[in-house]
C-alpha cells in the first residue's frame, strides 16, 4: 500500500518553495525598479516670492488657493491641510510660529501617522547654503500662506 500523505506533502512542500521564490523575484523586481526612478533636485523658486514658492512646492497638495484641494491630494494617505482655514482653526489668529515651525522640521504627530508633507527647512538649505536665505524661504511663505486665511 502507497503513503499517498508523503507524496501530497511533499507536492505542498515544492509548490510552497516555488511560490516563495516567485514572490521573492518579484520583490526583487520591485526594489531594483524604485532604485532607477530618478529623483530630481528641488528647483528653487524664488526665496524673495512666497506666492512662487508656494505655487512650486505647496499647490501641488495644497490646491493652489491652499483648501487641500491640489491634484496630487487624492494619491496622499492622509488629506492635505486645509491652509486657508488655519487662522480659524487657532481662534481667529494666524499661527505664524507653528507654520514657520512645521515648515523647518515638519509635522510631529505620530497620532496621525507619517506625515507625508516634506520637511522644507532642510531641503531650503540643500538649495541655499546661506541660513538667512533659509530664514527668508520660511518667512515668506508663512507671510503667503497667512494672506490665503479665509476672510
Amino acid at each position: 500500500m502507497r503513503d499517498f500523505g508523503v507524496a501530497r506533502g511533499a507536492r505542498f512542500q515544492f509548490r510552497m518553495l516555488i511560490f516563495l521564490g516567485v514572490m521573492l523575484g518579484l520583490s526583487g523586481a520591485a526594489a531594483a525598479q524604485e532604485k532607477q526612478v530618478k529623483k530630481e533636485p528641488i528647483q528653487p523658486a524664488p526665496a524673495n516670492s512666497g506666492a512662487e514658492m508656494f505655487k512650486q512646492y505647496c499647490a501641488v497638495c495644497h490646491g493652489p488657493t491652499g483648501k487641500g484641494d491640489g491634484p496630487a491630494a487624492s494619491a496622499l494617505k492622509q488629506p492635505p491641510a486645509d491652509l486657508a482655514s488655519l487662522a480659524k482653526r487657532h481662534g481667529g489668529k494666524f499661527p505664524d510660529d507653528y507654520v514657520a515651525n512645521v515648515l523647518r522640521n515638519g509635522v510631529k504627530a505620530p497620532a496621525h501617522g507619517d506625515a507625508e508633507m516634506p520637511v522644507w527647512g532642510p531641503l531650503f538649505s540643500s538649495m541655499d547654503q546661506n541660513q538667512a536665505l533659509v530664514d527668508l524661504r520660511i518667512a515668506n511663505l508663512t507671510k503667503y500662506i497667512k494672506s490665503l486665511q479665509a476672510k
